[in-house]
């Protein structure tokens, strides 16, 4: 039961990481083990695994929903993945050429769907370019780590009232990193990343704020 479980939790967050299920949304056992052909104890370790990595919670009497991230959670998200990134970046070096190309692509993707303004689309894009620059460390610990840190990201990003706003500005600096990288200038590629996490980091907080108002 453990592999299957595993694999009911990896679709579960990719669900997730593509913006398909929402904070709040409750998940039915019943409904959810009759569409992915799985028993409900399958569906529980699965629920376990992903209260693990943050992306749902139990309520008592109530059942399992996706959770909401705090502004904390946001904040840590973004250390870590600035850790966890950069150290990609700087190993490009000794990476497959596949997995450079899999940086240009995900750039590319997010263009063609901001050109139709498929915004969820381009979120869900741009998600997988920074999956991918974490991948250029070869590190499976990592890729597993940073789907995870995406997954929960993910659910800020779908309260965002705008998708257009949250994702339209940082698309070009996605294409600036994949070009620098492209010209092996690891060093530049690495500021330039630092500097858009952190950017990045405080429009989603500061939005999140203006949403909670004051205090």
């Amino acid at each position: 039961m453990a592999n299957t479980a595993q694999r009911t939790a990896d679709l579960l967050r990719e669900r997730i990481t593509q913006g398909a299920l929402t904070p709040g949304t409750r998940l039915s056992e019943e409904a959810l083990g009759v569409a992915m052909g799985v028993s409900r104890n399958t569906l529980r370790e699965a629920f376990r695994l992903l209260a693990h990595g943050r992306l749902v919670e139990h309520e008592p009497n109530r059942g399992v929903f996706v959770r909401r991230p705090s502004a904390a959670d946001i904040a840590d998200i973004y250390a870590v993945r600035t850790a966890l990134e950069t150290a990609g970046v700087r190993a490009l070096a000794a990476a497959p050429a596949g997995h450079l190309r899999a940086v240009t692509d995900a750039v590319a993707d997010a263009e063609a769907c901001a050109e139709i303004a498929d915004w969820a689309g381009a979120g869900t894009a741009d998600l997988r370019f920074h999956q991918a620059l974490g991948a250029l460390s070869c590190s499976p610990r990592i890729d597993t780590y940073l789907a995870g840190l995406l997954a929960e990201l993910r659910l800020a990003f779908v309260t965002m009232p705008s998708q257009q706003l949250l994702h339209e500005p940082f698309l070009h600096r996605n294409r600036t990193i994949a070009d620098l990288l492209t010209a092996g200038r690891t060093a530049d590629a690495e500021d330039e990343l630092h500097r858009y996490l952190q950017d990045a980091c405080r429009t989603v907080l500061g939005t999140l704020q203006l949403q909670e108002g004051p205090r």
